[in-house]
This record gives structure tokens, C-alpha cells and sequence, in this order.
């Protein structure tokens, strides 16, 4: 299908915010968190299927028109002279419409052995964005894609130097309502532009921070994605075996932290070395609602994840057949740094990032170390993601990211009783992975 299916760009326009952007809001500041964030762009694909009422592209665009006049930053562009200041002129988004000849049916019946076909449904010129051109590309790019069907994919593109994921979905559920319901733009006010104010951007980052050690050392590895399901009865059949050594871990883990351990155990032992190999497991701590003095910041707009290295490595007193060390492992980790953030100063949460990052990425011993396996657990399953409707129903299927690092996506299913996992991950770990008894055993994929 990939040979023969084609996405024909339409047209493409600029869609700017329905009302002038105040001129004491020309400048938008960026904070010390947008500024460590990664040079690219974060792509999300949603496929809709057909009703009566996705074909009113209008509606889609207006409604987008609206909440840009509150979102404005989006609408904006990278100062040419100074990186850390956005440009707010309603310069515009772009919004792409293109059309695809084949069925939706049809590409949900391949995706399942080849998820890659969702990459064709990217906003047309987002796939190379790197630090080469980033700063020259539009902010935000949507584009829409109608199938002979009638059905729809809505693929959202954001530089990822602006806001993060937890920005993104709330911008997109916020956007659904507009859509549906008709919000005039001066009614639509849901986030807090106060970020720089509290962490502000820092023009000596260079001093403070060295570039990481393994930048690039990876970009030649193709990654694939597959995706995994972990429906209700195979959750209650897993937390079983969690249940018989929750006495001695002292808590009960959630559906995350237990899938997590188990796909992380996984991929530990998909090594060929006879010694176990030592692994990062990047999990993405979202401080909103988590820093006690500064309430302020749950709905503010931009990036404010602080990213949490868990560490295994192998010895004599570590079992890597047990769930219950790996669990404890991933709990214990996230506590510790969600425990310093509570109190914490903004100018000591800063100090706190500073630290992990040089610890994990930018140093010789987990960094600079080639057999150290890296990867990341984004947990999306407190996200309305599933409620993303714009008067077209639920998508019937997701796609995230930018296959730029190996990433465990975790979602809700659409009855939202089960889990779903996309993994990014080099072909060698995902034909091993494949093969897994605990795999098997546990997920439809």
C-alpha cells in the first residue's frame, strides 16, 4: 500500500487569529524550560471517520481563526535577532488541505503490520525540521487530509521550542469545544502565558550546560513503530502478578508504572550481551499542579516537563527477571524528583534540571557510554485524547511523534479500560520485543 498510496497537497494557506493581537503582547518571552527543549517539531496525526459533518473544513478553520486570538504566540514567528522572543505579529499558522486515494478502512487494515503509513499524513515539509531550519518554520502547521470515504485525518505539527505536549492536547481539546460549540474568541481564555516570568530564559545556557555526548550517535538508526494493546482482562491478569508482591513494595502501581516495568524488562533483555547492558528510561514529569507556591503555573502555556533519567544497571543484587525491583525502581525514581519540586524555588527547580541533565546525558559514565540503552516512557493517558471531538466522533486512530528517539506512547483505549502503547524503537529490539513470552502473553499487537 505504501507504493501505491499518494497524498495530493490542495492548497495551502496561512489562518490568522480573528482578532489583532493587542500591541503590549508583540513580544512573547520564552522561558529556561522552552529553551532546553528538543529543536524540532512534535507531529500528531487523528483519523476520523466519515459523518455528515467532516466535511465542513470552514467550521474547522474559523473555529482554529478563534483560539488563535488567545493562543497568539502560535500564530507568531522566532524573532530573526534573538531566539528567545517570539515575534506576535499574526503572521499565521498554515493549514494545509490535501486528499489521499485510498479508504480509511483501508489504511487502518495496513497500519496494523505497518504503522509507518500514518508518517504520509504529516503537515507537508514538517518531517526534516531540525535545528538547521527550525527557526524558520512556522510554528504550528496543520494539515487535513480527506479520504475517498469521506473520512479525515487532522495532522497537528508544533515546534517543540514553544510548548510541549501538555500545551498541545489542551490547546486541541479546547479547540474541539470551539468548533463544536462556536465560542466567540473573546469568551476563550484557558491558558496563562507566566512561564519566562518564573523560569526565564538564561542567554549563558552555553556555560552552564554542555552539549550531550551521544548527540547524533543514534540519527543513523531507522526506527519503526508498532503498536501495542494491553486491554482490560490482560491489566486485572498483570496486576495479579503485582498483587502477590505489593506487601513488600509498599505501594500498588498504576496501569503505567506496570506496563512500563514489563516493556522496559523486555527490552533489557532483547540485548545479545552476556552481560545485561545498562539502560535509561527517560520519564517525562509535567510540573503543572505539582509546585505548591506557584498554583499559577496548571494551565500556563509552553514547555514545563522536567525529564526523570530512571537507571538500571545490572549487579550481583539486582534480578532483571524481577518486576517487583523494576517497578520499585521506576516509583521510587519519579518520587524523588517530584518530592524536590513540591517546595522548590523556580531558580532551584532550574538547578534541579541542570543537574539530572548533566548526570544522565551530558556525562561520560550514562551519556558518553555507547551500551547504555536509552529510551522514554510518555504517559498520555491522563490527556483527553480520546475526547478530541469536533463534531466527528472519537479518531479511530493515533499516531505521535517524530521518530527521533526510542519512545513508549502510552494512551487510553477508546473505551479507556485498557492501554495502548506506539513503540518507536530500532528494528533489532522490536523483532525481540516481538518474540517476548511477557509480550505474548500480555498485549494484541
Amino acid at each position: 500500500m505504501k507504493d501505491s498510496m499518494q497524498v495530493n497537497i490542495l492548497s495551502k494557506t496561512l489562518i490568522k487569529p480573528s482578532l489583532p493581537t493587542p500591541k503590549h503582547l508583540k513580544y512573547h518571552k520564552l522561558s529556561f524550560f522552552d529553551q532546553v527543549a528538543d529543536v524540532a517539531h512534535l507531529p500528531l496525526v487523528l483519523f476520523y471517520p466519515h459523518c455528515k459533518n467532516n466535511s465542513k473544513h470552514e467550521e474547522l478553520e474559523e473555529s482554529l481563526s478563534r483560539i488563535l486570538s488567545h493562543i497568539y504566540p502560535l500564530a507568531g514567528r522566532f524573532a530573526e535577532d534573538d531566539e528567545s522572543l517570539i515575534l506576535c505579529l499574526d503572521q499565521g499558522v498554515t493549514y494545509i488541505k490535501a486528499k489521499v486515494n485510498c479508504t480509511l478502512d483501508d489504511l487502518l487494515q495496513h497500519t496494523k503490520k505497518d504503522l509507518d503509513l500514518a508518517l504520509s499524513f504529516w503537515p507537508q515539509g514538517t518531517m526534516d525540521v531540525d535545528d538547521s531550519n527550525l527557526f524558520v518554520t512556522p510554528l504550528m502547521v496543520v494539515q487535513v487530509t480527506t479520504f475517498e470515504c469521506g473520512g479525515l485525518a487532522l495532522a497537528i505539527s508544533i515546534a517543540h521550542p514553544v510548548m510541549d505536549g501538555c500545551t498541545t492536547f489542551k490547546i486541541l481539546y479546547e479547540w474541539t469545544k470551539v468548533c463544536k460549540f462556536g465560542t466567540p474568541s473573546n469568551e476563550i481564555n484557558f491558558m496563562n502565558f507566566n512561564l519566562a516570568t518564573l523560569f526565564p530564559y538564561k542567554h549563558d545556557l552555553s556555560t552552564l550546560l554542555e552539549p550531550p555526548v551521544d548527540e547524533g550517535k543514534r540519527k543513523d538508526s531507522k526506527l519503526i513503530a508498532r503498536k501495542f494493546v494491553f486491554e482490560k482482562d490482560a491489566i486485572s491478569r498483570l496486576r495479579e502478578k503485582f498483587d502477590s508482591i505489593s506487601e513488600s513494595l509498599g505501594f500498588k502501581p498504576s496501569r503505567v508504572e506496570m506496563i512500563t516495568a514489563l516493556l522496559w524488562r523486555s527490552l533489557i533483555r532483547s540485548t545479545n550481551s552476556s552481560n545485561l547492558k545498562r539502560s535509561v528510561m527517560s520519564f517525562p514529569l509535567n510540573l503543572r499542579g505539582k509546585v505548591a507556591d506557584f498554583p499559577e503555573i496548571t494551565d500556563s502555556f509552553g514547555n514545563l516537563i522536567i525529564e526523570v533519567p530512571i537507571k538500571f544497571e545490572h549487579d550481583d543484587e539486582t534480578k532483571i527477571e524481577s518486576l517487583h525491583q523494576i517497578v520499585k525502581l521506576i516509583k521510587e525514581s519519579v518520587k524523588v524528583i517530584n518530592n524536590k519540586c513540591v517546595k522548590a524555588t523556580p531558580d532551584e527547580i532550574i538547578s534541579l534540571v541542570i543537574d539530572l541533565y548533566k548526570d544522565s546525558y551530558s556525562g561520560l559514565e550514562w551519556g558518553g557510554d555507547d551500551e547504555v540503552m536509552n529510551f522514554t516512557s510518555s504517559s498520555l493517558s491522563r490527556f483527553p485524547i480520546q475526547k478530541t471531538d469536533f463534531g466527528w466522533g472519537k479518531p479511530s486512530l493515533m499516531h505521535f511523534g517524530s521518530r527521533h528517539n526510542q519512545v513508549l506512547w502510552l494512551y487510553d483505549t477508546e473505551c479507556e479500560t485498557g492501554i495502548v502503547v506506539q513503540m518507536d524503537l530500532e528494528k533489532k529490539h522490536m523483532d525481540k520485543l516481538v518474540c517476548d513470552q511477557d509480550i505474548i502473553d500480555f498485549a494484541k499487537f
